[in-house]
C-alpha cells in the first residue's frame, strides 16, 4: 500500500459523525491504532499524540485516533476490529501509525510500534513531508 492511494473508507468519530480519509485530502493525516484502550503502552502513546498534537498541526497534519482520554482530535473507531493479512480476514487490532500525504497517498507505515519515542519520530516524519 505504502505509495499508493489510499481507499475511501467510513469510521465513527467521537464527534459523532463518519470520519472519512477523502475530506482530509490537502493536508498530511496521522492515523494510529493500538488493540486495546486503558493499557499502559497504549495510554503513553496516545498521549504522546496528544502532547505534541499542535506540533502536528504546524506540520499541516491532522491526527486521529482510537482511544478513551481527553484528547484535541477526533477519535475514530474499528468496531468490527477486522482487516486482511496477506490475504485472510483476521481479527484484532495490531499498534500501527499510517500517514499519508495531502493527496491521499501512503506515505509511510509503521506496525508493531515499540512506544517510547514513535511518535517524535511520526512528527519528524511529518515535517520533512
Amino acid at each position: 500500500m505504502l505509495g499508493k492511494a489510499v481507499p475511501d473508507f467510513s469510521l465513527p468519530s467521537t464527534a459523532g459523525s463518519n470520519f472519512r480519509p477523502t475530506k482530509e485530502r490537502g493536508k498530511k493525516l496521522g492515523l494510529y491504532f493500538y488493540p486495546k484502550d486503558n493499557t499502559p503502552g497504549c495510554a503513553t502513546r496516545s498521549a504522546a499524540f496528544r502532547d505534541l498534537h499542535s506540533d502536528f498541526a504546524k506540520a499541516s497534519c491532522s491526527i486521529f485516533g482510537n482511544a478513551k482520554m481527553q484528547f484535541p482530535f477526533e477519535l475514530l473507531s474499528d468496531e468490527d476490529e477486522t482487516k486482511n493479512m496477506y490475504g485472510r480476514k483476521v481479527r484484532g487490532i495490531e499498534r500501527s501509525t499510517f500517514l499519508l500525504n495531502e493527496e491521499g497517498v501512503m506515505a509511510r507505515e509503521w506496525r508493531g510500534v515499540k512506544v517510547p519515542g514513535h511518535v517524535q519520530e511520526v512528527l519528524n516524519f511529518a515535517k520533512a513531508l
